[in-house]
């Protein structure tokens, strides 16, 4: 079994008594929340009445939704702690509820906003310099005028805003709490429970029958409640392509980019880009089966590691350590916030029974830029730390430059920082390769790195790829039963691995267990995320200081602008074709040069 969370030393677990030193107090925050939305239902028919009235509802809505962010963020965070706990399962629900009715309570202001005549906005505009803050919002939401509702309709998706979202959560308390995966034999022949937290470990285990064991009973638990995740998956897609129609959009897919005012090509150019060059994952494929002396690869064999080296434990402090070197290059004030945060608890850093799997960088404008992941030891946990630690860095520039207005950013941007630190630190571990003149641990690092082109921006495309077929599917009047999915699935699993490795049964229904499917054409963003930061790395890894400059401005621009402007800020423009191009030629030398090494 897993430890508990008790046992864990609390020097690993973040600070979120910083949040609020008792629940009563947030109880407090949570009722003043609706105090607050209440206030902002009685402007309801005024806001177009004068400049002041439209200052006071822009900032009132920033005050109503900053506080209900930060009673959300720690009820939710409190939960991931421990799915199974009753109390926060409850304060997550009440915070969930509280988030609606704040929907319902400030729904009436875009449909009204809206109505404001053109001449008459501008008229309030220059009487009020105040309004200014808002420019960027207001363009923002005339852009989006053709898809916003009338008053009452607005008020009806807003209350409806949280039986929308149930099957993120119905699909969060089957695979975090009630799903159980039973034990398998590890490599020195004990019996260890399988969990989120230990499978792709039990994968990277060089006895093949541990991988085999481990691949099989995960997804036979996945098996087991087919149907029910079928059913949840499709019902979530059908409330993306409804929505959308509600909304007069041409398509889910265009309904999820237009808020980032994204043109569909560019989503459509990463899937052509990196489907013309999968000849080369097929390629590395075929390197990784002559390297393993399999006849052919398994699914459960694509993640074990190719080459010897690194087979020491690393402590959460040495892997803090390393993070320290690597980030380097973005100067002393980067690194020295990364340090003070990790040790003020920002982070939580280990697997405990109930905890959420995975890792992500969450909290509010208020709160510290909290990480939560579960360390297990090895470089990938490394890796884990620093690009959630991207997102967090980019997450305290942003709140301390902007207003609460623009201080959080898009996915599409978040990614990039993310990024651009895992790239600092793959270029920091090879130099000390070549340094030390150690071919093994440069042959190591060079398969690391195409692990995290194949995993990041060719995996996330394959399921970006995913996401638009069964989109269109129901759009075209498809049931998403489990054999539907299941298929669409294994031909793509097919296609992006090739010929070299067996699709089989199990893997089909992976589509079953990936938690981003529940919040749709979201995972994309990884892949592109991942193109652009490869661009922005090589600029302040060749270029210095000028283009660290640039990088910190893009960090502090936070949700200031259209991601693909703020992206300009950094040197890189994700409106062409040429950045997912470059980086898969990066790629394709990397496989090369393994090829080679590992002759």
């Amino acid at each position: 079994m897993g430890k508990r969370r008790a046992e864990i030393d609390d020097r690993f677990k973040w600070n979120i008594e910083d949040m609020y030193p008792s629940e009563e107090v947030w109880d407090k925050d949570l009722e003043r929340v609706l105090v607050l939305a209440e206030e902002y239902a009685e402007k309801s028919g005024t806001i177009g009445d004068s400049a002041g009235n439209l200052l006071a509802a822009f900032s009132l809505r920033d005050d109503v939704w900053r506080l209900c962010e930060h009673v959300f963020v720690y009820a939710r965070m409190r939960r991931d702690e421990d799915n199974a706990d009753a109390k926060y399962q409850a304060m997550t629900d009440k915070s969930q509820t509280l988030m609606a009715k704040v929907s319902a309570a400030t729904s009436f202001f875009v449909p009204e906003f809206i109505q404001i005549p053109s001449d008459k906005l501008e008229k309030f505009l220059a009487e009020e310099p105040k309004l200014r803050q808002y420019d960027y919002v207001i363009k923002r939401l005339l852009r989006e005028k053709a898809h916003v509702l009338s008053e009452s309709e607005e008020l009806l998706l807003a209350k409806l805003g949280e039986v929308l979202g149930a099957t993120g959560d119905i699909f969060t308390m089957i695979n975090d709490a009630d799903m159980k995966f039973g034990e398998v034999t590890d490599e020195g022949g004990n019996k260890v429970e399988l969990t989120h937290g230990n499978y792709i470990k039990l994968l990277e285990s060089k006895n093949r029958k541990v991988r085999q064991e481990a691949y099989e009973k995960l997804y036979q638990a996945f098996i087991a409640q087919k149907n029910t995740l079928a059913t949840t998956y499709s019902y979530n897609t059908k409330v993306d392509v409804i929505s959308a129609g509600i909304r007069k959009y041409e398509s889910a897919l265009s309904a999820a980019l237009s808020g980032d005012n994204v043109e569909p090509s560019v989503y459509d150019n990463l899937i052509s880009t990196v489907r013309e060059n999968l000849p080369v994952v097929h390629k590395y494929m075929g390197t990784r089966k002559r390297l393993l002396g399999e006849k052919k690869l398994a699914m459960y064999d694509v993640y074990v590691p190719l080459t010897p080296v690194d087979e020491e434990e690393l402590c959460f402090d040495e892997a803090v350590g390393i993070i320290a070197e690597a980030l380097a290059p973005l100067g002393k004030e980067y690194v020295d916030i990364a340090l003070g945060g990790i040790r003020d608890g920002w982070v939580d850093v280990y697997e405990n029974e109930g905890k959420s799997s995975g890792a992500y960088s969450f909290g509010s404008y208020d709160s510290m830029p909290y990480i939560l992941m579960n360390f297990s030891g090895k470089m990938k946990d490394v890796f884990t730390l620093i690009h959630e630690m991207g997102h967090s860095m980019h997450s305290y520039y942003t709140r301390k430059a902007q207003p609460f207005t623009y201080g959080s950013h898009s996915i599409f941007t978040a990614e990039v920082a993310s990024t651009v630190n895992e790239n600092l630190l793959i270029s920091y571990l090879l130099s000390k390769a070549d340094e030390a003149g150690d071919l093994s641990k440069k042959t190591y690092y060079v398969n690391f790195y195409i692990e995290e082109f194949r995993t990041t921006l060719v995996r996330q495309t394959m399921f970006a790829e995913f996401e638009k077929r069964t989109h269109e599917a129901t759009e075209n009047g498809e049931v998403l039963t489990c054999e539907y999915l299941s298929e669409i699935y294994g031909e793509l699993n097919e296609a992006y691995f090739g010929s070299e490795v067996e699709t089989d049964d199990f893997i089909r229904m992976e589509w079953s267990r990936i938690p981003h499917f529940y919040r749709a054409f979201y995972v994309y963003k990884y892949a592109t995320g991942f193109s652009a930061a490869s661009a922005i790395s090589s600029l302040i890894l060749t270029k210095g200081q000028p283009a660290v400059d640039d990088y910190l401005e893009f960090l502090k621009s936070g949700d200031s602008n259209d991601p693909i402007e703020l992206l300009k800020i950094a040197g890189v423009d994700m409106g062409k074709p040429e950045p997912i191009t470059d980086a898969m030629k990066v790629f394709s030398g990397l496989v090369d040069e393994f090829d080679k090494l590992t002759q």
